[in-house]
């Protein structure tokens, strides 16, 4: 598994123009192939009227998921450029799409790959990005005595606390880098006398 990756901080568009042709980028985080289908279909729709609609995308933290379509541009000039600069910045979980209004004046095959490519990239300059790093759930059990100050310690020492559970004894969820497991071991036996429990689950993403 990657240790981290990129993806656009949040959905938007970005508006450019060449040669009186405007280029509208469409981005958006998409967990799934189905959901990056979802958000073309969605902005196809929108923009029916439009000249073209292009899209890329790339799903899974390894890129496993590539794909892209010219819509009917000239082959490789719209959708491999759209993709290409996703990969370029190193973005995963990402979709684009790029709705272009033709302005009257033609722009080449060169002119094509450098609209599309650079409207992706403006767009995402303009909406920025997020890291997401992988961690490992972990499951810290401990008594209600100790409970308060083992959270305030986590959360001043900059721990991911992602739930806490009450019953018989406080059960906190929390995200550790793997790096950090055997360190962290060693403090929540020093911090609690040995009287935590510290249980490591499976692995996830979480923002670096």
């Amino acid at each position: 598994m990657q240790d981290e990756y990129r993806t656009v901080a949040r959905a938007g568009v970005h508006e450019t123009e060449v040669n009186r042709s405007r280029f509208l980028c469409a981005l958006a985080p998409a967990a799934t192939e189905r959901e990056a289908q979802d958000f073309v279909a969605a902005v196809r729709k929108e923009h029916a009227d439009a000249t073209h609609n292009c899209w890329a995308y790339v799903i899974g933290a390894d890129a496993s998921v590539q794909k892209a379509s010219d819509d009917g541009e000239p082959g490789g000039t719209a959708g491999v450029p759209m993709l290409q600069m996703l990969l370029r910045r190193d973005m995963r979980y990402v979709v684009a799409v790029v709705t272009r209004y033709f302005g009257g004046v033609k722009l080449g095959a060169g002119g094509l790959i450098r609209a599309y490519g650079g409207a992706v990239g403006e767009a995402l300059d303009a909406l920025g990005t997020i890291t997401r790093r992988r961690f490992r759930l972990a499951t810290v059990t401990v008594d209600h005595q100790r409970a308060g100050k083992v959270q305030n310690d986590l959360r001043s020492t900059g721990r991911e606390v992602r739930d806490v559970r009450y019953g018989e004894e406080v059960t906190i969820e929390i995200g550790l880098p793997d790096a950090d497991v055997d360190a962290f071991r060693a403090w929540l036996a020093d911090a609690t006398s040995g009287t935590a429990r510290l249980e490591l689950g499976g692995e996830a993403y979480g923002d670096a």
